[in-house]
């Protein structure tokens, strides 16, 4: 196959995977020999094993990196501190896109950036919820009190012997009135861990501390 051919059939496609691959009808041994041919020059761009897309002057759809993250590994949502950026709950610029997944922890590195999973239990993976990013593609994302539980679950070791002004000095968490409280008890029982109980009381002290301030 020529590369114009394979790439008037791809090009609508947000990623290339090895079912488009196989579905094209081709060799699809061939038609591997072929994409290693045209990845050294530079026409196809490999994210990760299986998982191929069109360089940026061919390809029609520019995939959004919350899409990227949920396809490179799953089951998996995007969560903890590329979440808590997302819904501007902390003031940093977020580089690398942190999801939590039911697998093991892993970490995918391609021209999109870093996208770094975290494993939880079964049981935890719960609290996100469908959007569509800016292509109209439903993507996984977990709910802003989910991203704190997940960031402080899987970071309790600096959390601990720390009163609630870690979440001001340490993480400068800002825009709280997007929190829903009930979300965050109800969810941090979920956890069945004393810690995260009382580091979620902490924070919420800290959320009326700092709306007692602003009021």
């Amino acid at each position: 196959m020529k590369y114009l051919e394979f790439k008037n059939i791809t090009r609508e496609f947000p990623v290339i995977s090895s079912t488009h691959i196989f579905n094209i009808g081709k060799e699809s041994q061939t038609l591997k020999a072929q994409l290693v041919i045209w990845q050294k020059k530079g026409l196809v761009i490999k994210l990760k094993k299986g998982i191929y897309i069109l360089n940026e002057k061919d390809r029609k759809i520019e995939p959004s990196r919350i899409f990227l993250a949920n396809l490179l590994y799953s089951p998996s949502y995007v969560s903890t501190i590329y979440a808590l950026g997302y819904y501007d709950l902390i003031p940093e610029k977020v580089v690398d896109v942190t999801s939590v997944t039911t697998k093991k922890t892993a970490k995918f590195t391609n021209p999109f950036g870093n996208f770094i999973y975290q494993h939880i239990k079964t049981n935890l993976f719960f609290g996100f919820k469908e959007i569509r990013d800016e292509n109209g593609f439903p993507v996984l994302i977990a709910e802003p009190e989910k991203a704190i539980l997940d960031f402080i679950y899987l970071n309790l070791q600096d959390f601990k012997d720390k009163d609630e002004d870690i979440f001001e000095l340490s993480y400068r968490f800002q825009n709280l009135d997007i929190l829903r409280k009930k979300y965050l008890i109800e969810f941090a029982k979920r956890y069945k861990n004393e810690k995260i109980v009382v580091l979620i009381e902490k924070f919420l002290n800290f959320m009326k501390k700092k709306k007692k301030f602003y009021d």
